[in-house]
């Protein structure tokens, strides 16, 4: 496989981890265990989120970095109401950070390129017991070589070193906002992203589909065959029209206009699910989400918002919000969704304009026992 920079990354993975235990302030690594591992849901039990501080306008944020910088330090305050954010800021940064997060938010220093943490943190794991964690550290290439990554293919060696996590590369390009798992076997990605060839494309869909089972611990993996219409950035990030709510029930971008790109193409997911059982043998229960504004912003017509792209904390479910009319839709729903739950809406219009929203900024780290 043609995976660039990762003969670089194999080579400097050992001066990194021991780098980053004084710039993080982290422990050694944990000693591997030898019962198999697996990703859990999103809404079991967290110890903390793992975020990352955009600071650099070259990247693509030129005179909106003020802006999304003031929409991540949000997240990051919504989220630290319920559990631990620990966010990574580039050398140097860090004062610039807390002052705008404030001090319930833990600041730390270690390289990175820019915000996307679930596409370049690792992939947290669990063994059955959920006595150990592990950070499964894919392949990372600036989403198909479009934007700088030499920092950000590292950031799973530093977050590992600093949560004491065992990390285990994966010989994959993966952004984990490609994939969606129930913890209980199955997951969930779109064809658009996994098999375009700007990621992998020394592997066959049967390679893909394998190395992701093995590393994320699953048995069965559902291809929808699209992400949102014109969503140039990620090429159709799965967390972009899907989300988890629960064992075998999905939350689904359906648009009733057929006059927009994304109907045929949300229905066409819909259509998989519908006919889908899970790894338990499951039929889904697809609820649907018909909202999802477009806008203009900084002269460009925003697309790709939308609201599936939310994080779940044990108190709260945190969404974002387009300050379009569409929002109390959207946060009414959500209240329906999330009863035991405080509905939080957070800013996150620019993000979306640079193409993700709330999950795309935030990995969340699975409690352990002891």
């Amino acid at each position: 496989m043609n995976l660039p920079r990762m003969s670089r990354r194999a080579f400097g993975a050992a001066a990194l981890s021991a780098a980053a235990v004084p710039l993080l302030g982290g422990r050694a690594f944990a000693t591997p265990a030898e019962d198999p591992h697996h990703a859990p849901a999103e809404w079991e039990p967290h110890s903390g989120c793992v975020m990352a501080w955009p600071w650099d306008k070259t990247v693509g944020w030129g005179g909106l970095l003020g802006s999304v910088q003031a929409e991540i330090a949000g997240i990051a305050k919504a989220i630290a109401r319920y559990e631990t954010v620990t966010m990574v800021a580039e050398p140097g940064k860090a004062a610039q950070a807390r002052a705008q997060c404030g001090s319930t938010v833990t600041v730390t220093e270690y390289p990175v390129n820019d915000c996307w943490t679930r596409d370049t943190g690792p992939v947290f794991a669990v063994n059955a017991a959920k006595t150990h964690r592990i950070g499964l550290d894919f392949g990372f290439n600036g989403w198909g070589n479009k934007y700088p990554f030499d920092k950000d293919d590292f950031l799973p060696v530093g977050v590992c070193s600093y949560l004491g996590d065992t990390r285990k590369p994966v010989d994959m390009v993966l952004e984990g906002g490609s994939v969606i798992t129930d913890g209980q076997g199955t997951l969930i990605t779109t064809e658009e992203c996994l098999l375009n060839p700007n990621r992998n494309p020394g592997m066959t869909r049967a390679q893909i589909e394998s190395t992701l089972l093995a590393a994320y611990g699953a048995t069965k993996l559902i291809w929808l065959p699209y992400g949102l219409a014109n969503d140039t950035i990620t090429n159709g990030h799965v967390d972009l029209v899907a989300a988890y709510l629960g064992p075998a029930k999905v939350l689904l971008h359906t648009q009733p206009d057929p006059a927009s790109p994304n109907h045929a193409r949300m229905a066409a997911n819909k259509a998989v699910l519908d006919a889908a059982t899970d790894a338990c043998g499951r039929p889904f229960t697809v609820v649907e989400m018909q909202h999802q504004p477009h806008f203009r912003h900084n002269g460009l017509l925003v697309e790709t918002f939308s609201y599936t792209n939310y994080y779940l904390t044990s108190g709260s479910v945190v969404v974002p919000t387009s300050g379009e009319p569409a929002d109390s839709l959207a946060l009414a729903q959500f209240a329906t969704l999330f009863p035991g739950r405080e509905v939080v809406g957070t800013a996150a219009r620019t993000l979306a304009w640079g193409g993700g929203g709330v999950h795309c900024v935030t990995q969340h780290v699975p409690r352990v026992n002891g």
